[in-house]
């Protein structure tokens, strides 16, 4: 049994990007400014341990679903590359950064939005149930490429936590414009990703004629 570096690093690439913990500081401390460090701290647990369980069900039940409903592996990711290709483009206009809104400051801030859809989205949910499907077709093996992304969800979910943890000094030391800069970046580098797996969902229809 091997350990499948490439994957680890592709998959942990893409989550991070698309997850963006830095580009979500603004929105935790705006949702979160008028509440106890303590608080502030709990809030971060909860919304990190919310977006690990969502996250590991679909990628656990993914493939069940797609079964279920009849969708191939195929068009999986060439709708969840156009569905990426938006969330980047998103990241890098500065769609992302809303202020907000009075309903959402009534309702537990860690569920939503910070957990679901900031960290969990659905570009978050199809890229691991793809990562899952690349783990399966692993050059390390199954075993191999599934302990590849479980290190990824893993340390994923670790950076967030020390994001939330130290929210405050992070903060004060990238500023607003580097806050900015890191989400625009951020989008480039999804946007790369998500024209792969659009290239790779299309190749392989067109080789199966």
């Amino acid at each position: 049994m091997t350990f499948d570096v490439a994957l680890f690093l592709t998959t942990f690439t893409t989550l991070f990007v698309i997850a963006d913990p830095l580009g979500a500081l603004p929105v935790f401390l705006a949702l979160t400014q008028r509440n106890t460090h303590a608080e502030r701290n709990r809030i971060g647990w909860q919304a990190v341990l919310t977006s690990g369980i969502v996250l590991a069900t679909f990628g656990l039940f993914g493939r069940f679903i797609l079964d279920l409903l009849g969708i191939s592996v195929e068009a999986m990711q060439i709708s969840g590359g156009l569905l990426l290709l938006i969330v980047a483009l998103e990241l890098m206009n500065g769609n992302n950064e809303k202020e907000p809104t009075p309903e959402q400051m009534k309702i537990n801030v860690a569920l939503v939005p910070l957990a679901v859809p900031l960290m969990a989205g659905p570009g978050a949910i199809v890229a691991i149930m793809i990562a899952v499907e690349d783990a399966r077709n692993s050059s390390a093996g199954v075993v191999g490429g599934m302990l590849a992304v479980g290190a990824a969800f893993l340390l994923l979910h670790i950076c967030e936590l020390l994001v939330f943890r130290f929210a405050n000094p992070v903060r004060r030391v990238l500023g607003d414009g580097g806050t900015v800069f890191l989400t625009r970046i951020a989008g480039m580098l999804l946007s790369a990703i998500s024209v792969q797996l659009i290239i790779v969902g299309v190749t392989v229809v067109v080789n199966s004629f």
